[in-house]
């Protein structure tokens, strides 16, 4: 009987530990879930573009959310025109406009991404000394109305960047003349 009893508790701690061991399978994310991740970090405030950014650096909790991350920054404008870099607000534009693509709500959702990519520039120029702000301020308009109106910034011209290069430059050089 003895051998029987421990035969019986063997086999309930395995039976109790492969339970135990087994994962159950997680719930999968729903697309209303997903949605609303995705609207929280397409806004056009400055703590939506701080979470977005931290999810892009640690994207493992969000594996499950299948988020598009690819990007080809600014496409084919510069990532960083005249030293100023747009190329993270570039990055979240992608990330907006793939991921709203991906879950067939890109129509209903593309204003609200071009805005949030045009307070990020924006955001991204006032970081800059007050004399060169207006060429960011001007570049940042230029890329926003690309997306806006061809979606895409791919549409900035050559042009646009050096009538920005010749404000910088001006405006550098007239705070320079009344430094002396």
């Amino acid at each position: 009987m003895p051998r029987r009893l421990a035969t019986l508790l063997a086999s309930g701690a395995l039976a109790l530990l492969a339970t135990l061991t087994i994962a159950s399978p997680a719930a999968a994310v729903t697309p209303a879930q997903r949605l609303s991740v995705l609207s929280s970090w397409t806004q056009t405030s400055a703590s939506s573009y701080n979470s977005w950014n931290s999810a892009r650096v640690n994207r493992a909790p969000w594996a499950e959310y299948n988020f598009n991350w690819s990007t080809d920054y600014c496409s084919s404008s510069p990532d960083n025109p005249l030293g100023f870099t747009f190329n993270l607000g570039c990055y979240r534009h992608d990330f907006g406009y793939r991921n709203y693509k991906a879950v067939g709500q890109f129509p209903a959702n593309k204003s609200r991404v071009d805005s949030a990519f045009y307070a990020d520039l924006k955001r991204v120029c006032a970081t800059y000394n007050a004399v060169v702000r207006p060429a960011c301020y001007s570049l940042a308009w230029t890329y926003y109305q690309a997306v806006n109106i061809f979606g895409s910034v791919a549409a900035v011209q050559q042009a646009d960047i050096d009538r920005a290069a010749q404000m910088k430059a001006e405006a550098e050089a007239e705070a320079n003349a009344a430094t002396r």
